[in-house]
């Protein structure tokens, strides 16, 4: 029995090591990944598109820019944007926030939503 928990502890250590990497992004994978954003976003401030600028986005309350015109939904959400309601909302926006104005599928996959949010992380201008 003793040796069964030895033999878990690569896997242990593996999807620690793995979910780590996750949490922590590329912020050059994620301009890649913006590209797909910036048909919508502008990555400098006061530039608002299709959607609002995403720069200075973290700590912001979501539907509070005064030059864009948001979703009743998304400005009742109540959402501060953070990495984790960053990620739960690129998942699956219409998920997080029903009835919001975002015509987004969504980017189901965790490491390109980490790395995405490493970019935005670093203040795009």
């Amino acid at each position: 029995m003793r040796l069964a928990k030895y033999r878990l502890w690569p896997l242990a250590a593996l999807l620690v090591w793995t979910n780590a990497a996750r949490a922590d992004g590329d912020p050059a994978r994620g301009e890649q990944r913006f590209v797909d954003c910036a048909a919508c976003h502008a990555p400098q401030p006061g530039v608002a598109n299709v959607g609002p600028t995403l720069s200075g986005i973290f700590g912001r309350k979501a539907g509070t820019l005064a030059d864009f015109r948001y979703s009743p939904a998304l400005k009742r959400s109540g959402i501060i944007w953070t990495a984790e309601t960053l990620d739960t909302f690129l998942a699956d926006p219409q998920k997080a926030v029903p009835n919001n104005r975002m015509p987004y599928a969504g980017m189901p996959d965790p490491a390109d939503r980490a790395d995405l949010i490493a970019y935005l992380s670093t203040g795009v201008k």
